[in-house]
């Protein structure tokens, strides 16, 4: 068990070349452990949120490097404690030096996520904003940043803790009830706790349905591009990423593995998957490569099934939608007819959702913009600035969410119902903890350890 007394130390900065690396401290000695290391002004007579140029030095006196190093006093600061970031010369070997002279003049390696942790001990960031800090930091796509973001500086925490206030202020009535049972007195406001319950069933549903959209922008899109070989999937894939991503020819069979492939569209990151032509082979490798398309379109979050309108979409080839559909019935499935350009007048089949040349949207984004706008239609994305706070990322708030719902629908039955006011307290306050949860107000020391130990060291 680590003291939080101690003074805490690590690299904030990637590994590898680059101009500057930062290392930081944090505790009660920071200052005087980064003083005793530094030659240049008198730490500890500078003041708060002041920048001094000057040598790291050896226990022996010599040089190791020259820096630049930042103070943040507490409480001003990011943790809450005395912060010292020192800047210095980009590159493996001078980071790491100067980490060895931290800790030898005191300091202990921080474990990962601990900065982050003091800052939510100290109240710097709740639990919910600290959790958007490792969200931030992996965000792959600019909406998963706008997201991350808005939770960050708090407007998601403001929405839960909001509603919290109001549920503990109402629960707190029905409890003073409890207490004044002999005298059959009402202290809660029964039409202004229905309304409450009401509005808090809306509120908690809507963060849950938003889940969907916050796993996407957390994880990125999964869509697979199957159908038979030679449909025109891995031209359709190249067109889709502006590059040649994929190997295309006009010999059957030529995808024999998957190829996967990410972008980022309007906002929203995809990870395209192209498979295997789809059809019975004696050909063992491409045998095997059919089994992984298959397998791949299992764990899809969209299919785009391509065939060629030239040819047409067999029986074979329906019956295989069908088993798809029957098999995931929640699964978004875009049926492509490709290649309209080899056709001059045939319509697509009726199970098709558009008609496309993926030869022509390899060159006119016109002809793709069909296709990424029943993407866009499927997966959703269009969040304003105002509905990035409504937007729940996180699995472990979904749990608690979902737990904090069923609390307070069952306290809405208790109430129409006219259930005694103890098992109306029992609901709200089984809310109130779920809701608390999730922005640390309710806290387990278990919980916070598994939630930090996913940061990386240095944060």
């Amino acid at each position: 068990m680590h003291s939080s007394d101690d003074t805490i130390t690590a690299i904030a900065t990637a590994r590898g070349r680059a101009a500057l690396a930062v290392i930081r401290l944090s505790g009660q000695r920071a200052v005087d452990i980064a003083a005793s290391c530094f030659r240049g002004k008198h730490l500890k007579d500078a003041a708060s949120h002041t920048v001094h140029v000057g040598y790291i030095t050896s226990s022996h006196g010599t040089d190791i490097d020259q820096v630049v190093v930042t103070l943040f006093l507490a409480p001003r600061s990011v943790t809450g404690d005395d912060v010292v970031e020192i800047s210095c010369h980009g590159g493996d070997f001078a980071a790491r030096l100067i980490l060895d002279r931290l800790l030898e003049a005191g300091a202990r390696l921080a474990e990962p996520g601990e900065f982050t942790q003091r800052a939510f001990v100290n109240g710097k960031l709740d639990l919910a904003q600290a959790e958007a800090v490792a969200d931030l930091i992996h965000a792959s796509s600019s909406l998963a940043h706008q997201v991350s973001l808005s939770h960050l500086q708090g407007r998601y925490s403001e929405i839960l803790s909001d509603l919290r206030a109001e549920l503990l202020e109402l629960a707190a009535f029905i409890e003073l009830e409890l207490d004044f049972s002999d005298e059959d007195v009402e202290f809660a406001d029964r039409d202004r706790l229905v309304r409450l319950l009401e509005r808090s069933g809306r509120l908690l549903s809507e963060l849950l349905e938003s889940y969907r959209l916050g796993a996407h922008l957390r994880d990125g899109v999964r869509v697979v591009i199957g159908g038979r070989p030679n449909a025109g999937k891995s031209t359709l894939l190249n067109a889709i990423l502006g590059r040649d991503r994929a190997i295309v020819s006009e010999t059957p069979g030529t995808t024999r593995d998957e190829i996967e492939a990410e972008a980022e569209i309007h906002g929203m990151l995809y990870r395209f998957v192209d498979t295997a032509g789809l059809r019975e082979t004696s050909n063992a490798i491409e045998e095997e490569g059919v089994r992984r398309a298959e397998r791949s379109i299992e764990h899809s979050d969209v299919l785009l099934y391509v065939y060629d309108m030239s040819v047409g979409l067999d029986e074979q080839e329906s019956e295989f939608l069908r088993t798809v559909r029957e098999r995931r019935p929640g699964l978004p499935v875009v049926v492509i007819a490709n290649k309209r350009d080899l056709v001059d007048d045939a319509a697509p089949e009726p199970d098709a959702a558009l008609a496309l040349s993926a030869e022509r949207a390899a060159e006119s984004e016109e002809e793709l913009s069909p296709l990424i706008q029943q993407l866009r239609a499927i997966v959703g994305g269009e969040i304003s600035q105002s509905d990035a706070s409504h937007v729940v990322t996180n699995q472990r708030h979904r749990h608690h969410l979902r737990k904090a719902l069923e609390a307070v629908l069952a306290a809405k039955t208790s109430l129409d119902a006219g259930a005694s006011g103890d098992t109306l307290a029992l609901e709200l306050r089984i809310a109130l903890h779920e809701i608390g949860a999730i922005t640390g107000e309710i806290t387990n020391e278990d919980v916070l350890d598994q939630i930090f130990s996913r940061f990386c060291i240095g944060k």
